[in-house]
């Protein structure tokens, strides 16, 4: 998958004059509030407001029209009524100026009517030669220069300080409340982008610029709508390489949330469980809330990052350290105890009525954290530390003694906050400039923390990958499908294809019904499975076409002849191309499939067969092609993973060969992503360890033309 090149946004995002079309003198009003912000917080660039009904704007001169600006003008403000954005554009086009922001709604998000709207703004987009944001968005901010082409309460706070963060949101509303949580968080943001509905640049146009920054080291974005699955993989990708992570709230994605987001935006958005698999692959962090957005964001910012997943414990209260533990293996993180080494130190400092292990609990002596915090900074069992804070009369002696250890270690310090709510933010702040995340609450740590190791993780990944591509593991293979489209192929013409690709089947012959009412034995060791082939009947129980566990000839005669009874009943005009005699297949069963996502492109599935699979929904997904690491991560967040390991007594599953197969099915996927819609091999039955697997029924459906 490749990267495309980032548009050059710098005009827009760093303008050094700005029109404001519409500009009014009420500086309360949509259109009259950007203009009394960037006069209050002292932007030094050049304003022009356009007004041809005044010769002045909140004491600013004003011009008739855009062309009338006597400067060159890098953004124009476009604050008008939605029937007036399309020649506003012209004139901006003739007028030489590059960007638009256009603040007004009344466009896709409102129906039929405002798509019509939305149609002219496009094409008046094409004739101008404008690059435009929105429309209906709040606009673009930039903190460091005061650049406010954008309206909203968050920006009159005068304490706002540019910090390495860019904001991107489908919401102008979320967008000014992420900017505004984080400040108060600590997490300073240096642009804010409102997409609106993205008649033009979007989303992704926005976050690729921005990654691109020096002065940027981190996204928070607020996604509800995309159909662009592949744009979105793109991103991850760029996102992970950089390093720098895009901290995402998604929403949109149940029933009423998607009903919800439609008519915000006017655009439908792709199935969340593919969201979740962009999300896994790449440089996204995932979050539910805004107070989850800012805790990862301070970790990020922090710029330490575990090389691992064990973290160590250590506080003064027993409970606290229960918590704390609890709250991390949820999220992931393990606990492991220190060396026999680091034990034996501790056993000098912490009371036998304390605890060495971990968590280490000192009980509420703090003379003594720090000595026991010099014995275990360079712990190698743990990758990142927490450490539950002083409070009271102490605080203010414990954290100059705190820092200067701190400083001797590359981990990833969490500092459990134990003060008083509201008291001593002085130290807590002090703290936060020496990237220190300090929460108050247990679970919000194991969250944080946990979300930050995903991404430290993946990180570590691909530095260590490099850009290599997933390596093959089976070259690519001819399969002739003719002329056929969107169309389901038989189950004997689906096994040849997976067969193409090294994926075992069951031994089957297929023969009419007269050949089989004149056998004279088996053409198969019975027991045998008896199913209809009929390429227009791909879902054969649903037509009575099966039958199992046959065990003799008169049995198999008898069987023949109610699968055919049973599709013809089902579709009396089915063409059918024989009866499948096939070996009954045992062990675990597994459903494994992959899909030619239209938003997304290919990907594969696995589950466990049953009841785990239709009513749980217990599968996991990566997008094709995958390596066996990733198929045996697939395997690892299956709920029913320990049924593969051996289950009240049963063998172990030959978990290689189910790799094995995922990866191959892949690359049928991936090779043909031009003809093949979608795969279905199920049920596959796994044998035991070293045993393989067989596949018991397969299924391939074409893509329409």
């Amino acid at each position: 998958m490749t990267t495309r090149p980032p548009i050059d946004l710098t005009r827009l995002f760093t303008p050094q004059s700005i029109a404001i079309i519409g500009a009014s003198s009420n500086d309360t009003s949509i259109s009259g509030q950007p203009l009394r912000l960037m006069l209050e917080a002292g932007y030094a660039g050049k304003i022009y407001p356009v007004n041809p009904k005044r010769d002045e704007v909140q004491g600013v001169k004003a011009y008739p029209s855009a062309q009338a600006i006597p400067g060159p003008c890098d953004v124009a403000l476009v604050a008008v009524s939605a029937a007036q954005v399309p020649q506003a554009l012209r004139d901006c086009g003739k007028a030489g100026i590059p960007f638009a922001v256009v603040l007004a709604g009344g466009f896709e998000e409102i129906g039929a009517a405002g798509a019509d709207m939305q149609r002219e703004l496009k094409a008046a987009i094409k004739d101008s030669g404008v690059r435009v944001v929105g429309p209906n968005c709040i606009g673009v901010a930039n903190i460091d220069t005061r650049a406010f082409c954008a309206f909203g309460g968050a920006l009159y706070n005068k304490g706002l300080e540019p910090g390495p963060v860019a904001v991107v949101s489908q919401s102008g509303g979320v967008g000014l409340s992420m900017m505004a949580h984080a400040h108060a968080r600590g997490v300073d943001t240096r642009y804010l982008v409102s997409c609106g509905n993205e008649a033009d640049l979007n989303f992704f146009d926005f976050c690729h610029t921005l990654l691109g920054q020096d002065d940027v080291q981190l996204i928070l974005a607020y996604l509800e709508s995309s159909t662009e699955g592949v744009k979105l993989r793109e991103l991850g990708q760029r996102a992970l390489q950089l390093g720098k992570p895009i901290i995402l709230l998604k929403v949109g994605n149940s029933g009423a949330g998607r009903r919800a987001a439609g008519s915000h935006t006017g655009k439908l958005t792709a199935d969340y469980t593919l969201f979740k698999a962009a999300f896994r692959e790449g440089g996204f962090v995932e979050v539910q809330d805004l107070h989850e957005m800012a805790d990862v964001a301070k970790l990020v910012l922090g710029g330490r990052y575990p090389k691992g997943r064990n973290i160590g414990v250590l506080t003064g209260s027993g409970g606290w350290g229960v918590m704390t533990a609890e709250a991390y293996e949820r999220n992931g993180l393990q606990l492991p105890l220190p060396t026999e080494d680091t034990a034996e130190k501790l056993k000098a400092v912490v009371a036998d009525y304390g605890s060495r292990g971990n968590p280490i609990d000192t009980t509420p002596v703090y003379g003594k954290q720090h000595t026991v915090l010099e014995i275990i900074v360079d712990e190698p069992n743990w990758d990142m530390l927490h450490v539950r804070s002083a409070g009271g009369p102490v605080l203010k002696e414990w954290l100059p003694k705190f820092l200067d250890i701190a400083k001797r270690t590359e981990k990833p310090i969490i500092v459990g906050w134990s003060p008083v709510p509201g008291l001593d933010l002085d130290i807590k702040h002090e703290l936060e400039k020496n990237g220190i995340y300090c929460p108050s609450f247990a679970a919000d740590a194991g969250r944080a923390v946990g979300l930050f190791t995903d991404f430290a993780m993946k990180r570590q990944r691909i530095l260590a990958r490099g850009d290599k591509p997933v390596a093959r593991s089976v070259a690519k293979q001819p399969l002739d499908f003719g002329a056929n489209t969107g169309v389901a192929l038989a189950e004997h013409v689906s096994k040849q294809c997976l067969a193409r690709y090294g994926i075992p089947s069951t031994q089957e012959v297929l023969l009419s019904l007269d050949a089989i009412l004149a056998l004279k034995e088996a053409p198969v060791s019975f027991p045998v499975a008896v199913k209809l082939a009929s390429a227009d009947i791909p879902h054969k129980t649903e037509a009575d076409a099966v039958r199992l566990n046959v065990k003799s000839l008169d049995e198999l005669k008898a069987a023949a002849q109610a699968v055919v009874n049973g599709g013809k009943k089902h579709a009396p005009d089915a063409r059918i191309d024989g009866i499948s005699v096939q070996e009954m297949a045992s062990g675990v069963e597994m459903i494994v499939g992959a899909v030619n996502d239209p938003h997304f492109g290919p990907y594969v599935m696995v589950g466990l067969g049953g009841v785990l699979t239709e009513v749980l929904h217990d599968v996991s997904h990566r997008f094709a092609p995958v390596s066996p690491d990733d198929a045996r991560e697939m395997l690892a967040e299956l709920k029913g993973a320990k049924i593969l390991e051996g289950y009240r007594g049963a063998p172990p599953a030959d978990v290689d060969a189910v790799v094995d197969v995922l990866v191959r099915l892949s690359w049928l996927i991936d090779d043909h992503r031009d003809r093949v819609a979608e795969i279905d091999v199920n049920p596959l039955f796994v044998r035991g360890t070293g045993k393989g697997v067989v596949a018991a029924d397969a299924l391939v459906v074409l893509r329409d033309a």
